[in-house]
């Protein structure tokens, strides 16, 4: 069992403010894992991706990268998805040359299309991203699609595990705080473990922050509105999560995501070592 914590993104307080400079400040910060953020595209030369990762090998550093938000693999315009494609190939080739593990991100908007036509759409999509990355050799980096916070994003929790199943080299990134908007304000964090458990994998990716959710008039559902740090007493509450991943003596990774990013990341590494886990 081995546990990795860390930001999405530099932290807060990074003086420099580089993806270099984020990851030394990690590494002074006694945490163990960074989130590339990529967020506004893909900017990084392949030089640099190969310095990151050098650097992170070095410090001990567990990388992960977010592929850029302008992602739509439900689009109906050939163009539209095209360079949705392009933007997470972009991504899996800096993260092949940072050695990052995967690469997340949010797959789409079910728009005109039914969840099941939308469904469709995002396994073609990922069958051929993947041909195109095992073609490329970069085969190692695995496609993290994320549950998503908003009823109109394609990207419920048993989509996500669906896609997984049938098509290899997909893996779900599990966004704690977007099931907890979405599902209107409740989670059940075993109840999601065993979703999961029929993939049999080595290793979760994760995001966690607090959220502030607006809830969906009749549905019981609700729609994301901001992420909120962990220490205003914000919902959900991860203690039970941190004990049911001792419990259950997962490998994960938990990236903060919250405004407080490393503030939180230390937070969340603390509950840890009160229930005995040591880092």
């Amino acid at each position: 069992m081995k546990i990795w914590i860390g930001t999405a993104g530099v932290p807060v307080s990074s003086k420099e403010r580089s993806t270099v400079g984020g990851i030394k400040r990690v590494a002074e910060l006694k945490l163990n894992a960074m989130e590339v953020e990529f967020v506004r595209g893909v900017k990084m030369s392949n030089k640099m991706a190969e310095e990151v990762g050098k650097v992170a090998s070095e410090l001990k550093i567990r990388l992960s990268v977010h592929a850029p938000y302008f992602i739509n693999l439900c689009s109906l315009e050939k163009e539209k998805l095209e360079a949705s494609k392009k933007r997470i190939l972009d991504s899996v080739e800096r993260a092949h040359l940072m050695e990052a593990d995967v690469v997340v991100f949010h797959p789409g908007y079910y728009g005109k299309l039914s969840k099941e036509e939308a469904y469709e759409k995002v396994r073609e999509a990922c069958e051929d991203l993947l041909d195109r990355i095992k073609e490329k050799g970069w085969g190692e980096v695995r496609l993290g699609l994320e549950t998503t916070g908003k009823i109109s994003q394609f990207g419920e929790l048993e989509e996500i595990v669906r896609i997984c199943k049938e098509v290899k080299g997909c893996h779900p990134v599990v966004d704690w705080a977007h099931i907890y908007a979405r599902n209107g304000g409740r989670i059940n964090f075993q109840e999601i473990f065993e979703k999961i458990s029929a993939l049999k994998m080595k290793h979760l990716h994760t995001h966690f922050s607090g959220m502030e959710f607006s809830p969906v008039a009749a549905t019981g559902k609700g729609n994301e509105r901001r992420h909120l740090n962990l220490t205003e007493g914000a919902k959900p509450d991860y203690k039970p999560l941190v004990e049911e991943i001792l419990k259950r003596k997962i490998d994960i990774t938990l990236i903060s995501e919250s405004p407080n990013l490393e503030g939180d990341a230390l937070f969340m590494k603390e509950m840890f070592e009160k229930n005995g886990y040591q880092f």
